[in-house]
């Protein structure tokens, strides 16, 4: 144990911390507060921990039914994989690459290598201009002859794109990413946070093209294609492992306890559901955004009670398949489509793109998985019954695939619905989650964590965590 953690330790017998939210963020929260000595207990409302990393089984195959793969950048993920002993069962995905369905004339072509955000360095690559065509290409080439921006910078990426490179770019490369990636249109993207460094290459550059390729550049020590990397077995063993690994040092961990309120007492705070309470001298709310305000907002001044605009609802259908037409892996690792093309956002071929799913359902059997749903529009599968969501998700996946597929291929389904927070890219959203946070942390021993403050994946979510629950057992602890 280092001195820091020492001194901690000496002060934190006898604290009680209470983790509202059994997701990553509140895991991870508790294990910061677990560290030092704190006794702990995490209050999950559903019948299951890991928040949006969901585990289960279809037709038989171990999978995947919401997050499967983690983002490298910054290292924190997978320094807690290490940790918790899962070294060995990370896994690379396959490289393949997907594809743009909804091309003009019901065309599909792969999605170009190289680009940012679907931003191509070179219109005129042939993968590239098998999506925009000629006239798109040249439209694009007019990117070099435009002056940079130099005055000021762009903070829609839809408006970048759209002036810079023309629209066949922006529909048919560009808003098939950011609906597939963020569940949004480019026009909300702010590209200084979905591509940092973006405006200040096109200035340096003179073109936007230029400054896609200046950044997409190969550099020293970043290995081609290794973004993301997922787990042998699938992402639920990180939560199984944390949740292990928290019982052990002695943290309690509630299922099926939802939170109706937080109260302050005379010593603390007390934490109310609908058949009992908790005391606690340090809370940090780990839930989704709308639950955490409707909490917290009694609390903290200026807090509002409901997000001001309300994130993407996503459903994900996942489909096992006895489709052996599949066997070929016709369109890469998945599939992107242009807004409006088809009712679904993406398609991911997950045993295609991962090698663990592929062994485990064996020949001719495959898992595909079909995202409905993005912001400003609930997902046309809203209101139908289960048996009509997977029709439609094996329609679409017909069609996505180019591969003709129907209901009687269908082995087993299983539909996971999120209600998302707003995309950490959204235009504004980083001022604003900075005053959310500001009035927060101006509540003394109170915290919260999770994906609408930190941004969505556990590269982001992880580090935020453990920051917050750091700065919170100080304060606790040392005033």
């Amino acid at each position: 144990m280092t001195d820091d953690l020492g001194k901690l330790f000496a002060h934190a017998h006898g604290t009680r911390a209470a983790v509202i939210g059994g997701g990553v963020a509140g895991l991870i929260a508790a294990r910061e507060f677990a560290k030092v000595g704190m006794t702990v207990t995490v209050l999950e409302a559903s019948g299951r921990l890991g928040g949006a990393i969901r585990a289960g089984e279809v037709d038989g195959i171990p999978l995947d039914l919401g997050a499967e793969s983690f983002a490298t950048r910054g290292g924190h993920v997978r320094t807690l994989i290490d940790e918790l002993g899962l070294a060995d069962a990370v896994v690379e995905p396959n490289r393949a690459g997907a594809w743009i369905a909804g091309l003009p004339g019901g065309k599909a072509a792969p999605l170009p290598k190289g680009g940012i955000l679907g931003i191509p360095a070179n219109p005129f690559a042939d993968d590239v201009r098998r999506v925009i065509g000629w006239g798109g290409a040249w439209r694009a080439y007019l990117d070099r002859l435009r002056p940079p921006l130099t005055i000021g910078h762009e903070r829609s990426l839809g408006r970048l794109v759209r002036s810079r490179l023309g629209s066949a770019v922006l529909d048919r490369l560009v808003a098939p990413v950011t609906s597939g990636v963020y569940s949004a249109r480019p026009d909300d993207i702010d590209p200084d946070i979905a591509a940092p460094g973006l405006n200040a290459a096109l200035t340096r550059a003179g073109s936007l093209t230029g400054a896609v390729a200046e950044l997409s550049a190969p550099r020293e020590g970043r290995a081609p294609g290794s973004a993301v990397l997922g787990l042998d077995g699938g992402m639920g063993r990180l939560v199984d492992a944390l949740a292990a690994a928290l019982r052990a040092q002695g943290v309690e961990l509630r299922t099926g306890f939802p939170v109706d309120a937080i109260e302050r007492t005379a010593d603390g705070w007390r934490i109310l559901s609908a058949e009992e309470s908790a005391d606690a001298d340090v809370v940090v709310v780990a839930t989704e955004e709308g639950p955490a305000r409707r909490l917290l907002a009694p609390h903290v001044e200026s807090l509002a009670a409901e997000p001001a605009v309300p994130g993407p609802v996503v459903h994900v259908v996942t489909l096992v398949l006895a489709a052996p037409s599949l066997d070929a892996a016709p369109r890469g690792t998945g599939v992107l489509t242009v807004p409006g093309s088809f009712r679904a956002k993406a398609l991911t071929h997950a045993t295609a793109k991962w090698g663990w799913i592929a062994e485990r359902a064996g020949s001719g059997r495959h898992v595909v998985r079909v995202s409905f749903g993005s912001q400003g529009e609930p997902p046309v599968t809203d209101g139908m019954s289960d048996e009509q969501i997977a029709a439609l998700a094996v329609e679409e996946a017909s069609a996505m695939l180019g591969v003709p597929l129907t209901r009687s291929r269908l082995r087993g389904f299983a539909i996971e619905r999120y209600a998302q927070s707003q995309p950490a890219a959204t235009i504004g959203l980083r001022e604003a989650t900075e005053r959310t946070r500001t009035a927060i942390r101006a509540v003394p021993a109170l915290g919260a964590v999770g994906a609408w403050l930190a941004g969505t994946g556990l590269a982001q979510v992880v580090p935020d965590a453990r920051d917050e629950a750091d700065r919170v057992r100080r304060g606790a602890l040392f005033g």
